[in-house]
């Protein structure tokens, strides 16, 4: 492992071991069918977690914590494969040892441990929904897209300088809020998939593993596709003033 990555590699596994242990922490803690102020709850915890530990290694890994955000920015070309591959495994690892961490702290006394589950007959109004697989990987991957684009829009392009964490933070505290009773709205492989060790339970694991990358990569190609657009804009200009007789 050269001296260029390995700091990275750490930082993505603190990071990503932080925001599982906090994140899953606070829905194991809460508990279900707590309502609208506990998903906030929730969805605060997750949204001021991400956004501390994307200021504190945004300089050094990008803070992605994620492997979606980072499967995404390797579809955006600003990653090499080999580097991403190595974020990925260390996002995983970091959120399984969070998500064990988180057991043997709690013990018996959280169910599920900030486990993501489908919502069955969840009370809307006057009446109830159910969340299919389908209609699951659909909110994941939407999810998983809103994420990626403000990532790539922000943090990757540099728009927003140092406010990029502040924007990363508040979109996801917004899915959450959204999907947080809907699907968990992990629309993160390593935040899914800790929790799952730690229980042993890994039902619908598919969905969550592979919703996010899909919305990711979407997110890309199209962040990609009109970054390029707008290149070919910004060089059709010059031409046309050129050609413009002068008066």
């Amino acid at each position: 492992m050269s001296n260029r990555i390995a700091p990275k590699l750490l930082a993505e596994f603190i990071g990503t071991f932080a925001f599982v242990f906090i994140g899953a922490g606070a829905a194991a803690v809460v508990g279900s069918g707590v309502g609208l102020p506990g998903i906030a709850a929730i969805a605060f915890a997750h949204g001021l977690a991400i956004m501390a530990f994307a200021f504190a290694y945004g300089s050094v890994s990008g803070g992605h914590m994620n492997p979606a955000v980072t499967i995404g920015v390797l579809a955006a070309g600003a990653m090499g494969v080999g580097e991403a591959i190595g974020y990925i495994i260390s996002q995983l690892i970091g959120g399984i040892a969070g998500a064990l961490l988180l057991r043997t702290v709690l013990g018996g006394a959280a169910t599920g441990l900030g486990m993501p589950a489908l919502a069955h007959g969840l009370a809307l109004g006057a009446t109830t929904v159910t969340i299919t697989p389908e209609a699951g990987f659909m909110i994941e991957a939407l999810l998983a897209f809103f994420l990626v684009t403000v990532v790539l829009s922000t943090a990757v392009a540099g728009r927003a300088g140092n406010l990029a964490p502040l924007a990363i933070g508040m979109t996801l505290t917004l899915n959450i809020i959204m999907g947080g009773a809907l699907t968990g709205a992990p629309f993160n492989p390593a935040r899914a998939l800790g929790p799952m060790v730690a229980t042993g339970n890994f039902s619908d694991a598919w969905l969550y593993m592979t919703a996010p990358i899909v919305g990711a990569i979407v997110a890309a190609l199209l962040h990609t596709g009109l970054a390029r657009l707008a290149h070919e804009r910004m060089a059709v200009k010059p031409d046309r003033a050129a050609q413009t007789p002068a008066e």
